[in-house]
């Protein structure tokens, strides 16, 4: 008779099945993801162009995610005397997410433009796919977390609450 699977051992296993370290790395994916929508709620009201907004959008990431680079690469050196050069190959494993998320909001944004939409209308089309994104990321760390059903609604519902935030933000600024 074997033992019921302990949370290391579950670790272990989810981690076979993360070959892009999108697990490991979900905090990046909503930073990434909430920094996007930000950018979204501020520059749709202050630039004139998709893809002044776009470049607004990346240039953020961008930034926000060598922040990240930087601080996770000096903390894996000063925490566990890594080589810098280790340190630093371990941070860009452990933040790619951050930058790579941003590719779904502009790729929206984009989108919604070549099928007629204004700017405006555009940038609402980002912004609501963002909350959706944040949404479904929180639902889906529910489900690997192991909570119930009603435990992945109240997570999910937790990430509508931050993308909603930031929409509240873009409402307030324009």
């Amino acid at each position: 008779m074997s033992e019921p699977p302990t949370r290391e051992s579950r670790g272990r296993d989810l981690d076979r099945g993360d070959r892009f370290g999108l697990y490991r790395g979900a905090e990046g994916l909503i930073t990434g993801t909430v920094v996007c929508a930000a950018a979204i709620a501020y520059g749709a009201g202050h630039l004139n162009t998709t893809g002044t907004l776009c470049l607004a959008i990346l240039g953020t990431v961008a930034v926000y995610w060598l922040a990240h680079l930087h601080a996770e690469t000096i903390g894996s050196a000063l925490t566990h005397g890594h080589h810098p050069m280790l340190a630093l190959r371990h941070a860009l494993f452990a933040t790619w997410p951050i930058a790579g998320v941003s590719v779904l909001p502009v790729g929206i944004l984009l989108i919604a433009e070549l099928l007629g939409a204004d700017l405006r209308t555009a940038a609402w089309v980002a912004l609501i796919a963002t909350i959706g994104l944040l949404t479904i990321y929180s639902y889906l760390a529910g489900a690997r977390g192991g909570l119930d059903a009603r435990g992945r609604l109240v997570s999910a519902a937790a990430g509508a609450g931050l993308g909603i935030l930031v929409a509240l933000l873009k409402v307030a600024l324009h």
